[in-house]
């Protein structure tokens, strides 16, 4: 008992001195709502080989969270995937800009303790962890077996001391750094490490959203899938990876174009589009296949089935910041 109790001791020792120098709070921050994505801007960037500059970065004493969703942040910050947070559905609409100075020798992964500061603070965050169970979309093998190919080898870590590419930018993810390219050919490639590289890219002949890896786990592949069926609503069901199926498999998807756009507008996101038209593709319903067409085509398929399922439940949040 007195070693346990000592080794409490010890611990509460340790937190101490790092509590009391503000370490899980940035020095200073600053949060704005973001403004719209400026299309015509970003187009011509990513034609001159150059990626946006969204989401989470992390580097150098300074944490930038540009054009992020309410839900994405809170996700962030405790550790969580968005579809992980449950609350009203203006979590995933309203976005910011968040622009932060860490305290000086503060390590980059203190930054999620200190986002999570900031939101409980600024937006008066209070919440709970829940499991429960909840109906889900199972990925399971088709009847007929997988199509899918194993991978040849396993993707590499990333090495972040390595030199970015010609337009290549970094990106802190829930799943640890990635380098986002945008390609020639207009395609993006992501590198995720040993979670895998993902080529995206927009065929506007068929209509079509392109998703190719050359090594995922199905685990990843669940994930992967959960994403793109919650950007139509907070009431989508979790993607849950039941296949079995272990190791690394190449995966080929052709996905509607249509749909993506209309899940996008969905999740909020702005898509400017001439007077009276719609986004291009958006109206067209022999664009390319559905996210369940897409993934029966590789020998496995989607079913309804119940499972535990960890939440992190929103009691109360603020629409509005508290001023800078």
């Amino acid at each position: 008992m007195r070693k346990w109790m000592r080794g409490c001791v010890l611990v509460v020792a340790l937190i101490m001195p790092y509590t009391a120098q503000g370490q899980a709070t940035f020095e200073v921050a600053t949060v704005k709502p973001a403004a719209p994505l400026d299309m015509a801007k970003i187009a011509a960037a990513m034609q001159a080989g150059q990626a946006p500059k969204l989401g989470p970065h992390v580097e150098g004493g300074r944490a930038e969270y540009t054009y992020m969703a309410l839900r994405e942040l809170i996700a962030l910050a405790y550790n969580l995937k968005p579809y992980q947070v449950s609350g009203p559905d203006w979590l995933k609409t309203t976005r910011f800009d968040i622009n932060a100075k860490m305290p000086e020798g503060a390590p980059k992964d203190a930054a999620p303790a200190m986002l999570q500061t900031l939101l409980q603070e600024r937006f008066k965050l209070i919440a709970h962890p829940s499991t429960e169970e909840q109906p889900v979309l199972a990925l399971v093998v088709a009847k007929n077996g997988r199509k899918l190919k194993p991978a040849t080898e396993a993707p590499p870590p990333i090495d972040e001391n390595t030199p970015l590419k010609p337009g290549e930018i970094k990106m802190d993810s829930l799943d640890g750094p990635m380098r986002v390219k945008v390609n020639s050919d207009g395609s993006t490639t992501m590198n995720m490490g040993v979670k895998g590289t993902f080529i995206q890219k927009m065929d506007m002949q068929t209509k079509t959203l392109h998703i190719q890896s050359s090594a995922m786990t199905m685990a990843g592949f669940a994930d992967m899938l959960t994403q793109v069926t919650q950007m139509g609503g907070s009431n989508s069901r979790q993607v849950v990876d039941m296949t079995s199926l272990k190791g690394y498999y190449e995966v080929n998807l052709k996905i509607s174009l249509a749909e993506i756009l209309a899940m996008a507008k969905a999740s909020g996101i702005d898509l400017p589009s001439r007077a009276g038209e719609e986004p291009s593709g958006a109206s067209d319903p022999e664009g390319g296949q559905s996210v369940l067409e897409s993934v029966q085509e590789l020998g496995l398929r989607l079913e309804g089935r119940k499972a535990s399922v960890s939440r992190l439940v929103i009691d109360s949040v603020a629409k509005t910041p508290t001023e800078n």
